[in-house]
């Protein structure tokens, strides 16, 4: 042999003898023991990270993991406890010096435990995140060696999509297959799968059964059997015939003893931006007509999809499947053949999947405690922190903005903010931590909650936590942000039920808004008016394309064909999509300068004095080419709010038309009955006898100054204050100005001059009557304006119906009105004739019967006498 040669054998064998040397069989230096462990086989727990695989008990010393996924952590490590419940996870150790810092993908490895760690000092086997004390997944150790079944688990599993994959487990004997749906979805999205109808011609999906699985509107799953006729939306027909993606239920059976929905839910969990929905349905139904027959052991064409799903509504009450967008396809599967091309575990691109709440600088956050239903990173306490209504959300905050806090959670929790992620004072787990807002005195119950406000600032990172000062994990993370909406405009409200904020800054002739959704969406509306119908809507979407878009609509009913596109004059238009959250933005004009009569848009006038009726509503699609029934919202405000623009607040919309009426029917009974008729006493009743034309015209304008008063004292607090921008208001200030000028101007009355008198005082009394008369009768001019102008800005601003039938009656009122004076008028024509010839007596006071001073009843008797006296002389 070659020199050469036997050199390279002898490194052969000298490397070979090295990897002998360093590679650790782990049965070896470990003794043996009677273990009942021994062999112990299980699953893992799946609580996050996508964690998957199989835990095997090799020894004391050591176990294997096969088929593992996960998703990277931070410093992930094996972990061991007595228990799986939070006080027992946290209290536990490293039982291993392995660490888990990266992704795994189907992989099979063996750990050794440390010197110091045996088996009987553990009940339960995690992986476990240490910074931030998160359990990824766990094994219970069960000594009877039989594990408990996990709902994660299948026998097969094929990938549908990069981000979309069917489980399965096929239980022959059972007559049932067990199928799990798991996809990088959104949390409005559902996952369908079904068998096409084979003998159909043209398209699978035509004919097919199908289960569409989702996650509710309370985060619930459900599955449930849908049948496709037609491939469209869910719609019912005249007849009460349902076509297109309709659930089975919704199917007229021929036996209506036969179950239809035969699609079982099992299982279901949203977890790191993927949803996994476990259920079965049988092989053979006895659902004939809606349910394909399910040959196990041959090769059948099945179909998927994944989509937005829109929620009940009272039209339809059943989950409607929108278009799929593209997310869809058909292959061939064999129920009996082994699969598992699933390699490695699915990641999202957002797996901040939770709730989030965006801090405002005028809304308060109003933080009380609840149960954790939903917490983010388990393993946590019964009770955790709530914002807003919403388990542990993600909080956004603004730097340089004022956060507001209601506190409320009790007095054994304290809010605070801190470095820390696990919360509950690090200080006392030996650990540093920052606290930048909040301790012991941030508590608060519901009856006397504690106000107190944060104020975040460029040295505040990036990313912090709140959390309660008492126990760990109660709450979660705190983005910090740069500024946005709030600093941009100067008020902002929340809409009905804290579903949507409205933005909004007021300029000469213009106002810019915003709105932004609290949830997730397809699409953003908000409306101007007190309900859908005969309302004006904004509507911001993202298009196919990822263009955010905002156009304007009037809808003048409550379905897709009572949605009419305008052409509103719409400037510094934004839309964008944020983790689901859309926010829009524009400014228009407080009054179109258009034709009204030509565009009905030219109609939506914003009068900044008057409250703002605000609606608004979400969906799940939204089309600016083609509105049908599948662009109608899933959630709506129960209620307008009214926004009083001018004062930035807002309150729950009651119904002011009562309110208003009141105010409309006591003006109406001043300006439309006392005091045009305290003025008809005084012009056509002074041939009665003694002085009682001036008593009733005395007694009617004060009964009617009185009222007027009360009715303007009455709309003023109603309407939270007094503004002229309106028309109807500047004619009802101008109005109740004359008629408080009145008694003011009878008060300084001079005195009758009598016969020889100088004519300096003839002179000032004959002015101050002219005066009297003609502010009088002015005030009734102006006074009957401002009831017709306020019908009109009744009708206009609060959409009441009745406001122009009333205008026509307020109008023939006066008409009759009129009538009636110039039939008076011709009458006291006649009785002037006979009259002796002087000046006219057309204003108050040139009659004889007022030749004492009727304000002033000091001289009543002496006057009366000496009346009496000339008129006896005169008579003989």
């Amino acid at each position: 042999m070659a020199p050469t040669a036997l050199f390279q054998l002898g490194l052969f064998f000298i490397f070979m003898f090295l990897i002998g040397f360093s590679y650790s069989d782990p049965t070896l230096d470990c003794p043996s023991t009677n273990t009942s462990l021994l062999n112990f086989t299980s699953n893992f727990t799946l609580e996050q990270h996508q964690l998957r695989g199989i835990f095997s008990i090799i020894n004391d010393c050591s176990f294997r993991v096969s088929q593992f996924d996960m998703l990277a952590g931070a410093n992930v490590l094996w972990w061991g406890a007595m228990g799986d419940d939070f006080q027992n996870l946290t209290n536990g150790f490293p039982v291993s010096d392995s660490i888990l810092n990266q992704t795994y993908k189907n992989d099979t490895f063996t750990v050794r435990l440390r010197k110091n760690v045996t088996w009987d000092q553990m009940k339960l086997l995690a992986v476990w995140d240490v910074p931030t004390a998160s359990d990824f997944g766990y094994v219970l150790l069960n000594d009877s060696g039989n594990a408990k079944e996990q709902p994660t688990v299948f026998d097969n599993c094929k990938v549908l999509y990069d981000s979309y994959r069917i489980r399965w487990s096929l239980k022959e004997a059972e007559n049932e297959v067990e199928i799990g749906l798991e996809a990088a979805v959104g949390a409005e999205d559902y996952m369908g799968f079904g068998w096409a109808n084979e003998s159909a011609s043209g398209s699978l999906m035509v004919g097919g059964d199908v289960a569409i699985t989702a996650f509710g509107e309370g985060g619930l799953p459900f599955a449930h059997d849908y049948y496709i006729t037609k491939y469209s939306e869910c719609m019912i027909d005249e007849d009460g015939n349902a076509q297109g993606v309709c659930p089975d239920s919704l199917y007229k059976p021929t036996d209506p003893a036969v179950v239809v929905n035969n699609t079982k839910m099992i299982y279901g969990h949203r977890k790191d931006g993927v949803s996994f929905i476990r259920y079965s349905r049988p092989l053979q139904s006895n659902d004939i007509k809606y349910d394909q027959k399910i040959d196990p052991r041959a090769e059948m064409n099945v179909i998927w999809a994944v989509g937005l799903i829109k929620p009940p509504d009272s039209l339809r009450p059943f989950y409607l499947p929108q278009n799929h967008g593209g997310s869809y396809g058909h292959l061939k599967l064999n129920l009996s053949e082994q699969v598992n091309d699933c390699l490695g575990p699915l990641e999202a691109e957002d797996k901040e999947d939770q709730d989030l709440v965006i801090a405002d600088k005028k809304e308060p956050l109003v933080v009380t405690t609840g149960p954790a239903l939903h917490y983010p990173n388990p393993p946590n306490p019964s009770k955790v922190l709530y914002i807003n209504k919403k388990e542990s959300p993600l909080l956004r905050v603004e730097r340089g903005v004022p956060v507001k806090f209601s506190i409320q959670a009790g007095h054994d929790v304290a809010l605070y903010v801190t470095s820390d992620p696990i919360g509950g004072n690090a200080t006392l787990r030996n650990t540093s931590e920052t606290i930048y807002f909040g301790g012991p005195e941030a508590e608060g119950v519901q009856a006397s909650p504690t106000k107190l406000t944060w104020s975040p600032d460029r040295n505040t990172p990036d990313l912090v936590y709140y959390h309660s000062l008492y126990v760990p994990k109660m709450g979660w993370k705190v983005q910090v942000v740069d500024g946005g909406l709030p600093d941009m405009y100067n008020n902002s409200v929340s809409l009905d039920d804290q579903q949507v904020m409205l933005f909004w800054t007021l300029a000469d002739n213009s106002i810019s808004i915003a709105a932004r959704g609290e949830k997730k969406s397809g699409y953003l509306a908000i409306g101007f008016g007190r309900e859908m119908a005969n309302s004006y809507a904004y509507v911001g979407w993202i298009d196919d394309s990822g263009k955010g878009r905002v156009n304007t609509y009037f809808i003048d009913g409550n379905d897709a064909s009572s949605v009419h596109p305008t052409k509103e004059n719409l400037t510094y238009v934004r839309c964008k999509s944020e983790n689901g959250i859309i926010t829009l933005e524009f400014t228009r004009p407080l009054n179109p300068s258009c034709d009204r009569k030509a565009r009905h848009e030219c109609n939506n006038i914003i009068d900044p004095s008057t409250p703002l009726k605000v609606i608004w509503a979400m969906g799940a699609q939204w089309s600016d080419d083609h509105l049908s029934v599948r662009n109608m919202h899933f959630i709506t405000s129960k209620r307008p709010i009214s926004v009083l623009l001018m004062h930035g607040s807002a309150e729950a919309e009651e119904d002011l038309r009562p309110v208003l009426a009141v105010h409309g029917f006591m003006m109406f009974l001043a300006w439309g009955i006392l005091l045009p008729g305290g003025i008809l006493a005084s012009r056509y009743l002074k041939h009665v006898k003694d002085d009682s034309w001036f008593k009733i015209h005395v007694y009617m304008q004060y009964s009617g100054l009185a009222i007027i008063f009360l009715g303007f004292l009455f709309a003023v607090a109603e309407l939270r204050g007094l503004t002229l921008q309106s028309t109807h208001v500047k004619f009802g200030m101008l109005a109740i100005l004359l008629a408080v000028a009145q008694p003011i101007n009878a008060y300084f009355r001079p005195k009758k001059p009598d016969v020889g008198e100088e004519t300096a005082k003839a002179s000032h009394r004959l002015i101050w009557e002219y005066t009297h008369v003609i502010i009088g009768r002015c005030g009734i001019l102006v006074g009957v304006a401002a009831l017709i102008s306020g019908m009109k800005h009744l009708g206009e601003r609060y959409g009441d119906e009745n406001a122009t039938g009333l205008s026509w009656a307020l109008i023939v009122w006066f008409l009759l009105g009129a009538l009636l004076v110039i039939y008076l008028e011709y009458r006291d024509m006649g009785r002037r004739r006979d009259r002796l010839p002087g000046r006219s007596t057309w204003v108050l006071g040139n009659g004889e019967e007022e030749s004492r001073d009727l304000l002033n009843q000091s001289e009543p008797a002496k006057e009366k006498e000496a009346g009496e006296v000339q008129l006896e002389a005169f008579n003989r």
